[in-house]
């Protein structure tokens, strides 16, 4: 028997073309987590669905079907969100592909949805590079990939003026011989813990190490938001 789902909070992350006049849409619900919906007839110039199914614009959806794509049956836009543009866009972008490659599909993680419409907020309004540090941790912590941040590995607590390494699946290890750019100071770490990037030593060193765990996480894969932020950067 098909399964329905109603009135479900939902942001579009992807859409692909399918046949001439469909759409297969990735989409972040509050929860259901992750969902693939068939838009039927989304791509026909006079649908109601072309000006709806936008990203990082809150909707209200509904679908129905089994298996791994469902039929979307219902799109109502909420309102309440910017558009972004700019710098904030391509930041929206990277938020969204962060999703696609981590997060299953079918896992529902209301605290990080909330997490991430508040981001979206954040970024329309003054679009900062510490709020996606606040949110790569935030989506780290929900998937169960935490970073230890209380102590080191051997138990101890961190030390503000201490140097360290960040060994992934173990933490923070106290620096002996390691090469100096992949060192991190306990400050920077302890800034993450409070979610404080207001130094920025601790923004950049922070910025480097959610990169290597990230990459890790995501089995190298490469990121086109990243890639093309920083190829404006060297223009």
């Amino acid at each position: 028997m098909a399964r329905t789902m109603i009135g479900q909070p939902a942001y579009v992350l992807h859409a692909r073309p399918y046949s001439e006049t469909s759409l297969v849409v990735e989409m972040f619900s509050r929860d259901y987590g992750r969902v693939a919906l068939m838009a039927r007839g989304a791509r026909r110039p006079r649908s109601a669905l072309r000006g709806l199914l936008l990203a990082f614009q809150p909707l209200e959806v509904a679908w129905s079907g089994n298996g791994e794509v469902h039929t979307l049956t219902k799109t109502e836009w909420q309102g309440g969100q910017a558009l972004l543009s700019g710098k904030a866009l391509l930041c929206g972008y990277y938020l969204n592909e962060l999703l696609l490659h981590l997060l299953p599909r079918a896992d529902a993680h209301e605290r990080l949805f909330s997490a991430y419409a508040e981001t979206l907020r954040r970024l329309a309004e003054n679009p900062r590079e510490s709020d996606l540090r606040v949110f790569e941790c935030a989506l780290l912590r929900e998937l169960g990939y935490g970073l230890t941040l209380e102590h080191d590995a051997d138990g101890l607590p961190i030390g503000p003026s201490d140097a360290y390494v960040y060994e992934i699946e173990r933490g923070p290890v106290r620096a002996e011989g390691h090469e100096p750019t992949r060192l991190v100071k306990g400050k920077t770490l302890i800034d993450m813990r409070d979610g404080d990037f207001s130094d920025p030593r601790s923004l950049a060193e922070a910025k480097q190490l959610m990169r290597v765990l990230i990459a890790h996480y995501t089995s190298g894969k490469d990121l086109h938001a990243r890639k093309f932020f920083m190829e404006l950067q060297e223009l």
